[in-house]
């Protein structure tokens, strides 16, 4: 049997446009496969541009919790394909197998029969065919990109739709404007399907609800039907059944705790799904890689100096960057660090506006291209965009090569070394320090 990654490479050549957004591929080739997003357990369908990952994952470990099987389909992954098909077991999931994973791919590119297909488009149709078979509780169903004609909204109707925040990214396909962008997000909603949206800026929180009430979907939305935050040092939700007094969100962040809320509040809205009060108390057990990951394994924390700290997060825009700066203000509020930033990112991505969360915040920055992707910004680059952000910067070969020259700016105290500006570097970071997700 075919490797996962050779059949992922072939499949490229079909439609080399690595995005180009339709359902007619979707729906033709679901149709080939005998229609398995109508055999699926029960769907939870998220979309929004920066906090769906962590969303899922809060959900994932609540429903767990209950006893659930909970199927997860999220993209991109980090190190392995895998990593984007968690199947359900009671008490945790696991990754699909390469062999099972392989075989379902094969399946679909069969009935594909060599027409056009974008590489998302087939690995989505794997993964509804992948969970068709499984037996499980809930499906929590990532959106790609955008949401209106992203490939995963082919489910008829949904247990709940999600929007978490909404901000500028991806303008090449969703729109030139926050308006346009939650006008695709809201996209996913279905009538008489609740919707549950996060903390929105004022001008997507209009459209979003103006969708909602096109689509007949009743809205939920964060500050009017429900609230959470962070009360000396804990998360209390509070909606109309109640009020909810948990422990902090084992990942680190302010934004999580909104996160946490909009999962919470998914869920308090499916009363099928019998959720009693105290398993909310799970979502200081979830974990999402590359989300203000502490790595204090591997092969990598070895290269800094002794009592230095080392931190991951795949943040890639304005707001994605804010979410880390915040957070990073916070652990230098608990423990002064002089900051030092690790930052690579794609030319997609509007890497000034990300750097200038960090002005006044970060002591210095290193920057890096990120490995085998030909579309990174050059590090020299990134090293001239921070410099006008007002942070001094370098240029260094790799990830390696950085921590290296972290290592000789001498500070004192030890260093906290923030990795930052893509989901793709966070894989190589993980992939070099041999501590992949699992």
């Amino acid at each position: 049997m075919q490797s996962v990654d050779s059949i992922v490479t072939r499949l490229l050549s079909l439609h080399p446009k690595l995005i180009d957004l339709s359902l007619d591929r979707m729906w033709r080739l679901l149709a080939a496969i005998d229609h398995p997003e109508r055999k699926l357990p029960p769907v939870i369908h998220v979309a929004g541009t920066n906090g769906k990952g962590s969303t899922v994952a809060f959900m994932r470990a609540i429903l767990e919790a209950a006893g659930l099987r909970v199927h997860v389909y999220t993209s991109p992954h980090l190190v392995r394909f895998n990593e984007r098909f968690r199947l359900g077991r009671r008490g945790e999931g696991v990754l699909v197998s390469d062999e099972e994973l392989a075989a379902v791919f094969e399946e679909c590119e069969r009935a594909n029969a060599g027409a056009p297909i974008t590489v998302f488009e087939i690995t989505t149709a794997a993964g509804l065919l992948l969970f068709s078979r499984h037996p499980a509780d809930v499906l929590l169903l990532e959106v790609g990109l955008g949401g209106r004609l992203d490939a995963t909204n082919v489910v008829e109707r949904p247990l709940a739709t999600v929007v978490t925040p909404v901000s500028f990214d991806h303008a090449e396909y969703l729109g030139d404007s926050i308006a346009k962008i939650a006008a695709e997000k809201a996209g996913i909603f279905k009538r008489d399907v609740p919707a549950i949206v996060a903390t929105q800026p004022r001008e997507a929180l209009a459209v979003i609800e103006r969708a909602a009430a096109r689509a007949g979907a009743p809205f939920i939305v964060a500050g009017e039907h429900w609230t959470a935050s962070e009360e000396r040092g804990r998360l209390v939700y509070q909606d109309d059944a109640g009020l909810l007094d948990l422990p902090a969100p084992r990942l680190p962040g302010r934004h999580q705790f909104e996160n946490a809320g909009v999962a919470i509040a998914t869920l308090r809205a499916l009363p099928s799904l019998e959720i009693a009060p105290a398993l909310f108390e799970a979502v200081a057990k979830a974990e999402w890689p590359a989300r203000m990951q502490r790595l204090a394994q591997g092969r990598l924390p070895g290269l800094l100096p002794a009592g230095s700290e080392l931190w991951l997060d795949g943040g890639h825009n304005a707001d994605g960057g804010r979410a880390v700066a915040n957070a990073l203000a916070d652990l230098e509020e608990r423990v002064s660090r002089p900051l030092v930033l690790i930052v690579g990112m794609l030319a997609s991505k509007d890497a000034g506006a990300f750097l200038k969360n960090f002005s006044g915040l970060a002591r210095r920055l290193v920057a890096v291209s990120i490995p085998d992707q030909q579309k990174s910004i050059p590090a020299p680059d990134i090293a001239d965009l921070a410099r006008a952000a007002d942070i001094p910067a370098q240029a260094s070969d790799g990830i390696e090569s950085a921590l290296a020259e972290v290592g000789r700016l001498d500070l004192d105290p030890p260093p906290r070394v923030m990795i930052t500006g893509s989901l793709y570097l966070a894989g190589a970071v993980l992939k070099v320090n041999g501590t992949p997700p699992a």
